[in-house]
């Protein structure tokens, strides 16, 4: 299947899946005309590392992820403690968002330009 078509059947750009390609995530064959020939589990790893990303995983994650699901040295439990981490590190920016809000919040409070405008003489 030519980039278009994979492009097409997974809805994501060429220049995307060029890029999927340069950082080794998805693999083509070369034509003699130069065209790129991808195989067509290519279309389900697009959409696992486009599912990936929605999870939060960045192209580095998704790249050893990838790796390793095509050479089958993911199982279950693996994959399930892989996504125990990254959900206990989203909960951990979370975190960090709350508090940045509550000092964010704190600062509004303390220069609040209406409070100065109702303390003038």
């Amino acid at each position: 299947m030519r980039i278009g078509e994979l492009a097409d059947a997974t809805n994501v750009s060429t220049d995307t899946l060029r890029f999927y390609e340069k950082r080794g995530l998805i693999h083509s064959q070369r034509r003699a005309n130069g065209y790129r020939d991808f195989h067509e589990e290519t279309v389900q790893l697009v959409e696992i590392i486009r599912l990936g990303k929605s999870l939060g995983f960045n192209l580095r994650e998704m790249t050893e992820l990838s790796h390793a699901m095509s050479q089958d040295n993911v199982n279950e439990q693996e994959t399930a403690e892989i996504l125990a981490q990254k959900l206990a590190e989203t909960d951990q920016r979370i975190l960090s968002l709350q508090q940045l809000r509550k000092t964010l919040s704190a600062a509004i409070l303390r220069n609040c330009p209406i409070r100065k405008l109702s303390k003038r003489p």
